[in-house]
């Protein structure tokens, strides 16, 4: 499959601390660098990245992420509960102009994959009416966390920073990150490929598992 971007391995977990410290500074070095890409309701602070995609074998895994909390109606959400099918985390904020400009690609890949694979949104620091709103305009069908203080983000140390958005990640069927894009989605088709790729290691699995039943 063609990727659209450049892909990366992951690096040791000290060499992202790091990192992750060291963008932190840099950020308050330098006045939000990069922040004239989010309106200004609310978005200061945050940074993009630049799409670059991060893919793990299924050896190199942590374990599977926990991650519960409330839906935008208020309603519990658990991670846990899409256990068995490659999960898209996307995390998003109505506030986010690239946000906007993506969801169509992003309810289309959606589409495109469809039950085979849940998708999952992380609604960020945002105001749930405007969040609402924007589900309607682009017709997001799938549930999202609310977090408004950004502690989802939490669950995924080493993949995502709280800082970051647009973003996505990619569980396999046993809710391990399989992979992530960091930054705004270099196309629909690049994030069809990712699940696409994890779901077809989840059906390899259940073939050869279930081969002599």
């Amino acid at each position: 499959m063609t990727r659209s971007a450049s892909r990366s391995r992951r690096r040791p977990a000290a060499w992202a601390a790091r990192t992750a410290l060291a963008a932190a500074l840099l950020l308050g070095a330098s006045g939000l660098a990069g922040c004239s890409r989010f309106e200004a309701s609310g978005d200061k602070g945050y940074v993009s990245g630049d799409g670059t995609i991060t893919t793990l074998d299924a050896a190199d895994r942590d374990a599977p992420v926990e991650l519960t909390g409330t839906d935008l109606d208020g309603e519990p959400l658990d991670v846990a509960t899409y256990r068995g099918k490659p999960v898209v985390i996307v995390v998003w904020g109505a506030w986010c102009v690239e946000c906007r400009t993506e969801a169509d690609e992003v309810t289309a890949a959606a589409k495109e994959l469809g039950s085979s694979v849940q998708f999952l949104g992380i609604d960020l620091r945002d105001n749930v009416s405007a969040a609402k709103a924007y589900e309607r305009r682009f017709g997001v069908t799938w549930p999202s966390f609310n977090s408004p203080g950004g502690q989802e983000m939490l669950a995924f140390p080493g993949t995502l920073t709280p800082n970051t958005i647009p973003a996505f990640v990619v569980l396999d069927a046993e809710g391990r990150v399989a992979a992530s894009i960091r930054g705004t989605l270099p196309s629909q088709q690049t994030l069809v490929d990712l699940a696409g790729d994890v779901l077809k290691e989840s059906a390899d699995a259940s073939g050869s598992g279930g081969s002599g039943g």
